[in-house]
């Protein structure tokens, strides 16, 4: 592709990008629009603009531009937790990384590539993109030596930057332990695989066992029951004692017969409300309940050994587990059987793969259209369309990426449905699995199946096995191209709509211009990490890759990780609420994303070295891949285990200053009310039925 196409594909999005930012900077100024734009703040503050005109409501700002940069840590970590935290310090790393990678990349290598060989040179417009990369350079160049020093000097502050990030993440992570506030989910601890012993309800049962075995720390346990059907036994009770409490002068008989009602369509009769005996309203609900329950412990110590412990000699049975914040247990999913769960793990992860196979089918058209320069020799009906200057420009530049993003939007909501089905017990842990699955998904399918499809159509023309050698040496910069193109769409262009949701915009305008619906004051959207953060590892990966190979990339990655800093500081103070916290264990995968980008970078350069014949680049390069793989083993070790539990002598301490301060007692009257799985059936006299939490899942 020509540097004239590219710059048509630039061209029209940093047209959007500037329609979209001044349609923002106007639209979250009208009151008609402040819950899209303000969800987090009206949530919080409880307060709306006023509706009086004001002419610099229609004039574009950039005042939240400033109030975005000019926000703290401390403000982020208070208004949308710690992951908002983490996924900030995601883009602070790239910035940096990539401002020296950008300054060492376009003013060292990128000079070498250009004149790589004695060839007469254009216009920069009408060169093409494969002239600004390491194909053309030539065999056995004595320059290749810069590009391995280069490669050293980006790998090494990558690791020092990410090194120190992950210090501060796993910092903040105990401090976040350490809250003033205290979380019922480290005092409570989750059970499942309970084994039934008598036909009576299996809250006896628990409570024997963790009597026996956890006498000196057991509290009090609440019984978990099948969503679904308690739900509509609760929700019938409700609205039966609803409309019972207006009948004030009528005496109910306990004992009167099922009251039928005609349909007024078809004419048949239905029993569907009648009154019950209490007794038998609570049978009903104890035939419901599941193998699992929540167990309260007296400190967050026990809580712990307990959740840490295998219970019996059947690992299948008593499972014990630190229960989820409140808001974050995923109701829908406790009661199934827990012998299940590794059968869905593995049926899902079936579904990905085909998911992702059937995937190939887009992915190789779209490169068919990045490579129509290629294609149209072997397809000659193509030759009119590309006859026309604009068209191709427009073909080849724009429409791929486009296309391409068009389909990704379809695989979110198929990556959560997966992630579901494996039977999570908590919002975040969905979330945490849909995100690997996105983010296995886009290298595999925009990464790898790009350079494997663009290698094919490359080599449609090849006619010797030099030929083809040579042109798998150069499978990343000759895919350059493509890269730039969906940074620019899937990049530039998801932000600013990100900026303006698109979504919550139209959404809002039918339901209070056409649907003439009430406005919802309690939803409020939560961030969609496992979208975003798969989305920016996916620009690191591009980065690390194309840096020293192809690195006209650099300029327009650091103009999306610089946009996306402050977009997304802005949405997450002001759009999106934060209903439940993992403290930040978003990071490790960052970080492994980040290592295994390294890793996958030398080793092709490693290749191109080898192909450049160059052995000197080739043999320096090998050490720098062990240092990484050391490197990360060092973090491991360093850092990771304050990811997967918490410290002993932290809880100790936490515990100990309690119940010096006295506030025990009320932090263990607090987790009576803590967990709550039937908000609906509070107001409901019924003996022995236990409340335990919500189930409203509003962060989809």
């Amino acid at each position: 592709m020509k540097i004239s196409a590219l710059l048509t594909s630039a061209g029209i999005n940093i047209g959007l990008c500037v329609l979209f930012w001044s349609l923002y900077s106007v639209l979250r100024k009208q009151p008609t629009f402040v819950r899209v734009y303000f969800g987090q703040r009206i949530a919080e503050e409880r307060r709306l603009l006023r509706e009086a005109f004001i002419l610099e409501r229609f004039v574009p700002s950039t005042g939240w531009i400033v109030k975005a940069l000019q926000c703290t840590e401390e403000e982020i970590l208070a208004a949308a937790g710690l992951d908002a935290v983490a996924f900030n310090r995601m883009l602070v790393f790239s910035i940096r990384t990539f401002s020296l990678a950008a300054i060492l990349c376009l003013f060292g290598i990128l000079p070498l590539h250009y004149f790589g060989r004695n060839m007469h040179h254009l216009e920069i417009p009408s060169e093409q993109l494969h002239i600004f990369t390491v194909g053309n350079v030539e065999v056995q160049s004595r320059w290749l030596w810069v590009h391995c020093v280069v490669l050293y000097i980006i790998s090494g502050v990558a690791c020092i930057f990410l090194y120190l990030e992950y210090r501060h993440i796993a910092r903040l992570r105990l401090l976040h332990l350490k809250r003033a506030t205290p979380n019922p989910g480290q005092f409570t601890v989750l059970v499942r695989g309970i084994p039934k012993t008598t036909k009576e309800s299996c809250s006896s049962d628990i409570g024997d066992f963790f009597t026996k075995y956890h006498a000196s720390s057991y509290l009090f346990h609440q019984v978990a029951y099948k969503v679904g059907k308690v739900q509509k036994i609760m929700t019938g009770v409700k609205k039966a004692c609803g409309k019972l409490d207006h009948s004030t002068d009528t005496t109910l008989d306990q004992s009167c017969k099922a009251i039928t009602y005609r349909c007024c369509l078809c004419g048949a009769s239905s029993n569907s409300l009648q009154l019950l005996p209490n007794d038998e309203v609570v049978q009903n609900i104890y035939n419901e309940e599941c193998a699992a329950a929540v167990v309260f412990f007296k400190t967050r110590y026990g809580a712990l050994v307990a959740s840490d412990l295998l219970q019996t000699s059947n690992p299948m049975e008593w499972v014990t587990d630190l229960a989820p914040e409140p808001n974050d247990v995923y109701w829908s999913n406790i009661w199934l059987p827990y012998k299940q769960l590794w059968i869905r793990r593995i049926a899902m992860l079936l579904g990905s793969i085909v998911f992702m196979l059937l995937f190939l089918l887009p992915v190789t058209f779209i490169q068919g259209l990045s490579q129509l320069d290629q294609l149209h020799q072997e397809l000659p009906f193509l030759n009119g369309l590309l006859k026309k200057p604009y068209m191709f420009q427009l073909v080849t530049g724009y429409l791929p990426s486009v296309i391409l993003l068009i389909f990704l939007y379809t695989v979110p909501p198929i990556m959560m449905l997966f992630s579901t089905l494996e039977g999570p017990t908590s919002h975040s842990e969905r979330k945490k699995s849909a995100c690997r699955k996105m983010l296995y998904f886009l290298i595999w399918n925009v990464f790898f199946v790009s350079l494997a499809s663009g290698t094919v159509i490359n080599q449609l023309n090849s006619s010797s096995t030099k030929d083809i050698a040579v042109r798998l040496a150069s499978v990343i910069p000759g895919q350059t191209t493509f890269f730039i193109t969906y940074v620019l769409t899937s990049g530039w262009a998801s932000l600013s709509s990100e900026l303006m949701q698109l979504f919550g915009l139209i959404w809002n305008f039918i339901r209070k211009y056409i649907l003439r619906m009430k406005e919802d004051t309690t939803f409020v959207p939560t961030f969609p990490y496992h979208t975003e953060v798969p989305k920016v590892m996916l620009f690191i990966l591009l980065g690390f890759s194309c840096s020293v190979l192809a690195p006209l990339i650099l300029p327009f990655l650091l103009v999306y990780f610089f946009l996306g800093y402050v977009v997304y500081r802005n949405q997450l103070l002001n759009v999106y609420r934060m209903r439940y916290d993992t403290g930040g264990l978003y990071w490790p995968i960052a970080h492994n994303t980040v290592i295994f980008s390294l890793v996958l970078t030398q080793i092709i350069c490693l290749g191109v070295f080898g192909l450049k014949r160059s052995p000197v680049a080739a043999g320096f390069t090998i050490p720098l891949i062990f240092f990484i793989l050391v490197f990360n083993q060092y973090c491991r070790t360093q850092f990771l285990h304050l990811f997967k539990t918490f410290p002993a002598q932290d809880l100790i301490d936490m515990d100990r200053e309690d119940e010096r301060s006295g506030r025990m007692e009320h932090i263990h009257h607090g987790l009576r009310s803590a967990y709550r799985q039937f908000p609906d059936a509070e107001d409901i006299k019924l003996e022995k039925i236990l409340t335990i939490g919500n189930d409203e899942d509003q962060d989809e």
